[in-house]
């Protein structure tokens, strides 16, 4: 009995032929690097840069990474003019002071 297992196992065990190539990964992205290159691609005009960027992540993760962005970038903004994060962002939307 256990030498037929022994056989079968032996028979069933992978061979050093066997194995498939390794082949390198695809460079992964980030979320963040992500949503730098989409939004950098709304800011240029540039549709090839924004359609390569929706392929990187998943459209909630470029959401959350557009978001964060935003709010990072409002957030230097108010540091630099030295304003209320509200304020800086209805001007950059063209909205009226609040």
């Amino acid at each position: 009995m256990f030498s037929r297992l022994r056989r079968l196992r032996t028979f069933l065990a992978p061979r050093p032929g066997d194995a498939p190539p390794v082949r390198p990964h695809a460079r992964q992205h980030n979320i963040f690097e992500a949503a730098a290159v989409y939004v950098a691609g709304c800011a240029e005009d540039d549709q090839e840069q924004m359609d390569e960027a929706v392929t990187w992540v998943s459209p909630e993760a470029l959401s959350f990474g557009i978001s964060e962005l935003a709010c990072r970038a409002v957030i230097a903004l108010a540091r630099e003019r030295d304003e209320s994060p509200q304020t800086v962002a209805r001007s950059l939307l063209g909205l009226p002071a609040a």
